[in-house]
């Protein structure tokens, strides 16, 4: 009987670690799906930019203003770009800060999806001129694609604008989640019947094709 007990109880654990797997990977799916499609979009628009009806540089709207400013104090390029942002409204990552060789000069980017804005301080007459790029519905979704608010190699770009930073948590929780729905799915159809012949050929399809893309292209190019 102990035997038997033990048994039962196995099957019992088996039992319910599927149920939780299935419903992991179901709420996952739901939660994740429209990021989902978001990425599987605009990695369309990516590699499709001759498609015409998602033209969006071409559409670009570009505005160009003056305005006054008070000479920021602050002593770091970070420090003086956030005050003059904050004297002209604006909101978004600072892409760039950089100071020109004229003394009188300082220039710096503010992106967000969208927009981006060109911002040119001359510090000897206290005024600032910004162009500001306007892109189209397809222009931000490219640029979600892409955005992270960070340069490889760069390190005076971090990120310093709180929605980038949110946007790129969001973006680790979609990776994390796509790697449980991965494994997930690995798990229910190792048990389901009848199966296995199909997800093996399925499984080992995929693996010969990424593997080609990670070993086979750079082999051919050495």
């Amino acid at each position: 009987m102990p035997s038997s007990d033990a048994t039962t109880l196995d099957a019992s654990l088996a039992s319910t670690l599927r149920a939780w797997n299935r419903r992991l990977h179901f709420y996952l799916g739901l939660y994740f799906l429209f990021f989902i499609w978001l990425f599987a979009l605009t990695g369309l628009l990516i590699n499709h930019h001759e498609w015409k009806f998602a033209e969006f540089w071409p559409n670009r709207k570009v505005a160009n203003t003056e305005q006054a400013i008070q000479l920021p104090a602050a002593e770091t390029n970070l420090a003086k770009a956030r005050d003059v942002m904050r004297q002209l409204s604006l909101t978004g990552e600072i892409q760039w800060v950089t100071t020109r060789p004229d003394p009188n000069r300082f220039d710096f980017r503010v992106a967000r999806p969208g927009t981006n804005i060109e911002v040119q301080v001359d510090l000897k007459t206290a005024r600032a001129k910004l162009q500001r790029t306007e892109l189209n519905s397809w222009g931000i979704l490219h640029t979600l694609h892409t955005f992270t608010g960070v340069r490889i190699g760069d390190a005076q770009n971090q990120r310093d604008w709180l929605l980038t930073t949110l946007w790129a948590l969001a973006m680790d929780a979609v990776a994390a989640g796509l790697s449980v729905m991965v494994l997930s799915s690995l798990a229910m159809w190792w048990v389901l019947p009848g199966k296995k012949l199909g997800g093996a050929l399925a499984l080992a399809a995929g693996t010969i094709m990424c593997g080609w893309f990670l070993v086979g292209l750079r082999l051919i190019a050495s």
